[in-house]
């Protein structure tokens, strides 16, 4: 399936700095009430003093300690030492110089998003030497099957594992899924691992969480927090779907659980937000839901098949849901469906806005794209479509996931223009300017109007205004006027750029 349209990667960067100072004083203030004991906690956030049946009810769902827990699940916990082949070029590294660097590819997910699991970034030098990484992991089965994360083994030479009791293990790759991040190695020889299990249900925000790993290499690390938030998006592939917690985390954690109180792995350790390279309280773990599905299928097939639809899509804006009558923001709305795909077969059309999955709702374009991935190929799946104010149900069978392809930006063309009120757009027909045989090209753009506030650009091709073609300059100033005597507030508009399409909605201005 080709996924919606990535996040804005600026977005991120802009607001990065005052997140990092807004959160860090919300994490001095966590680490004074976790200073006080897991005993302290109240349903409320302060410390009222409860009533005696209060007290007791408080005293059995939250312990007063998590020293039993630890020595339940700490046994199953690994540490993960790899060694890979170095090259002539200068590497890109993780970590410090003490030759205890994570590497990882240039240009991969974690690259572009931050400093990961390290103390900046360091060049190396060196032919053919080996570069040494650590981190951590953690059993799930008793004849040695464990999982960690893809970047800990990525293109490792040699892994070995050391339990919590000190024995060291030669371990092999079973199978990776960069997408997710996660990595399933085995232990030969042994059947009698101690081992954890997944939690079977997602953790509330604010549940109690506690973290377990090889942080800096020292091994046996236990840290507790709570879980921050749950589904957040960090930009790093589209299938992020992360659980934030704020237990202390640091380079070596990447691959380790983190439990809940009953010894439960609700996630995998991943990420961290660092602007210093160390843990400030905002950590990322891959939630056992997705790990569980990823790991099956590495154990299977030592890889991931994922389900195909075949359009592109992307979010159902405040606008877009005003142009369609949509009472809330939600789903998917589909810019194109490619021709021969499952979902071109199964009927579905260019504005189709997609609300439910077998049932399931549809929050946005990015849990669309992760839920049909998710699906393995073949599947047949129901898929609530809205179309033109209509809700029907649409059954599509999936195919698998071809390779992902890039679009490129076409060229543009300048060329003699109509006016086109109310959105500060300059426009010819698109056949003239030899921009294809549909629609009306940009050719310019009203910096301080509407169309440049929804991000036109000259060179879009704009093919349909409100549901209808569009030909000429005329046809969008009709279509303008038909949207303002229904009483919209915008206008949908499917624009095409470069080979890819997608929707935009565009405020209608003053006359």
């Amino acid at each position: 399936m080709t996924r919606a349209n990535p996040p804005d990667s600026s977005k991120p960067r802009a607001l990065r700095a005052r997140r990092v100072v807004l959160l860090a004083s919300v994490a001095a203030l966590g680490a004074c009430l976790l200073a006080a004991g897991p005993g302290f906690y109240q349903s409320s956030g302060l410390n009222f003093a409860p009533s005696a049946h209060a007290a007791e009810t408080t005293a059995l769902a939250h312990p007063s300690g998590f020293s039993e827990i630890v020595a339940k699940v700490k046994p199953a916990v690994i540490s993960v030492r790899v060694k890979i082949p170095g090259s002539a070029e200068p590497t890109a590294m993780r970590g410090d110089d003490n030759d205890q660097a994570i590497p990882f590819a240039p240009g991969s997910p974690m690259e572009k998003f931050f400093q990961q699991f390290g103390q900046g970034q360091t060049q190396r030098s060196a032919p053919r030497q080996m570069i040494v990484g650590e981190g951590s992991g953690f059993f799930i089965s008793a004849d040695g099957y464990a999982v960690t994360n893809n970047h800990v083994v990525d293109h490792a030479k040699s892994v070995q594992v050391t339990t919590a009791d000190g024995t060291i293990y030669k371990a092999r790759v079973v199978g990776t899924d960069p997408k997710t991040d996660l990595a399933l190695i085995k232990v030969d020889g042994k059947g009698d691992f101690p081992f954890v299990q997944f939690a079977d249900h997602a953790p509330q925000v604010g549940d109690w969480v506690i973290a377990v790993g090889n942080p800096f290499g020292l091994g046996g690390t236990v840290t507790a927090g709570i879980v921050s938030a749950s589904s957040r998006d960090i930009g790093s592939g589209p299938y992020d779907d992360y659980i934030q917690i704020d237990a202390p985390i640091n380079k070596g954690n990447s691959g380790g659980p983190a439990f809940d109180v009953e010894g439960k792995v609700i996630g995998i350790n991943t990420a961290i937000f660092s602007p210093s390279g160390g843990s400030v309280g905002i950590g990322f773990d891959i939630p056992a839901d997705t790990a569980k599905r990823v790991i099956a299928q590495l154990k299977d097939n030592g890889h991931v098949t994922r389900g195909w639809l075949g359009v592109q899509i992307q979010p159902v804006t405040t606008g877009i849901a005003d142009s369609l009558g949509l009472k809330k923001v939600e789903g998917a709305i589909v810019d194109n469906a490619q021709d021969g795909s499952p979902a071109a077969k199964a009927g579905i059309q260019s504005g189709d806005v997609v609300t439910a999955v077998n049932g399931t709702p549809v929050k946005d374009a990015r849990d669309l794209a992760r839920t049909i991935g998710m699906l393995p190929p073949n599947s047949s799946v129901k898929l609530d479509i809205l179309r033109q104010g209509e809700t029907r149900a649409v059954t599509v069978t999936l195919a698998q996931m071809p390779n992902e392809q890039t679009a490129s930006a076409g060229p543009q063309t300048q060329s003699p223009s109509h006016g086109v009120p109310h959105l500060g757009l300059t426009v010819a027909p698109a056949a003239a300017a030899g921009a294809g045989q549909t629609g009306v090209v940009v050719t310019a753009v009203d910096p301080d109007g509407p169309a440049a506030e929804a991000g036109f650009e000259a060179g879009n091709v704009i093919l349909d205004v409100g549901g209808k073609a569009v030909t000429d300059a005329s046809d969008i100033s009709k279509a303008l006027r038909e949207a303002q005597a229904q009483g919209k507030h915008d206008v949908l508009m499917r624009v095409k750029s470069g080979d890819a399409t997608h929707f935009v909605a565009v405020p209608l201005g003053d006359a």
